[in-house]
């Protein structure tokens, strides 16, 4: 009745969109806060490698005749997340300027 691989796509897909949903606020935060105190540039770096890996999975499946709507609709939020994820640890590197700055003022 259902097809198990139609299935686990909408399940990514799902998850790349919630996912696509929660950075735009994460990078609104790291904007409005000038602050990188709270984040971890690491956890950042790992989860933007999984972009990557997401990427290249989709890629390969591409290559192999994967082209379905769901497919695409969670190709385009991978890229999206890679981005969003992209700007908010730039921002991270502004915010440590911004930090290092106060305290130096601070003294």
């Amino acid at each position: 009745m259902f097809n198990p691989e139609v299935i686990a796509e909408l399940f990514e897909a799902v998850m790349i969109i919630c996912f696509g949903l929660s950075w735009p606020l994460s990078v609104y935060k790291s904007w409005k806060s000038r602050t990188a105190k709270g984040k971890s540039l690491q956890f950042e770096i790992f989860i933007w490698i999984g972009y990557i890996f997401g990427i290249a999975k989709n890629f390969i499946k591409f290559f192999n005749g994967s082209t379905g709507f769901i497919f695409f609709l969670a190709w385009g939020f991978y890229f999206l997340n890679f981005i969003e994820i992209t700007i908010d640890m730039a921002l991270y590197f502004r915010n440590v300027k911004l930090d290092k700055a106060a305290d130096a003022a601070k003294q």
